[in-house]
């Protein structure tokens, strides 16, 4: 298989650090949405990563549809998402809440460092940093121990996990030191996983 995308993204982190978990090798095609544009739209019409191109050439595209796909291939007894009941919608909303909070900071990213200071908008801004605030209160806030959804780690932790990460390395005003412990924690612990570091970190 071939993942495509610069591990900048948090969705491409987590769909890697998930390929990792499950032991399943792939190589990394490190196209940036940025200068590699036309290459992305050639496997994916939106121009958006993660791709994931299986052995036999199918294209997957938007991490929720590959690690779906990723969950299928590993089996219930392992897949990261619980296949059904109130376990499996706990995870898939605390993956929406953490995935929705990447959105709007990559988001935020974009708006404060890409667009020139002089078309910025800054009631857009603040609604974008009202909003991951809020996501990650939502996460902070979760007392469930060792992990956010029950007894094992599942796909809310490490998207949450990756969340925090980029938060760290590229808005890291949105983070502000000692506002969230829970998390940091929870991040500190995943990313002392040989998945995590084996998929570099995101850097400024």
């Amino acid at each position: 298989m071939i993942l495509v995308g610069r591990y900048l993204s948090p969705f491409v982190r987590r769909t890697a650090i998930t390929l990792n978990l499950y032991g399943m090798p792939f190589e990394h095609n490190p196209l940036s949405t940025m200068t590699d544009m036309e290459a992305i739209k050639g496997l994916n019409p939106v121009g958006r990563v993660p791709v994931l191109i299986l052995d036999d050439g199918e294209r997957l595209v938007d991490s929720a549809a590959i690690l779906d796909y990723l969950d299928e291939r590993a089996g219930p007894a392992r897949a990261l998402t619980p296949p059904a009941g109130p376990e499996r919608r706990r995870v898939q909303q605390l993956v929406a809440i953490a995935v929705g909070t990447m959105e709007k900071a990559v988001g935020f990213s974009y708006e404060t460092k890409r667009r020139p200071a002089e078309r910025q908008h800054q009631p857009w801004i603040d609604n974008l940093k009202s909003q991951v605030a809020g996501g990650l209160a939502g996460l902070e806030a979760i007392e469930q121990e060792p992990w956010l959804a029950g007894p094992s780690m599942t796909q809310a932790d490490i998207s949450a996990a990756v969340l925090v990460q980029f938060l760290e390395a590229m808005t890291p005003d949105l983070l502000p030191a000692g506002a969230y412990p829970r998390l940091a924690a929870r991040t500190a612990r995943m990313s002392a996983l040989p998945a995590f570091q084996e998929i570099a970190a995101p850097r400024p």
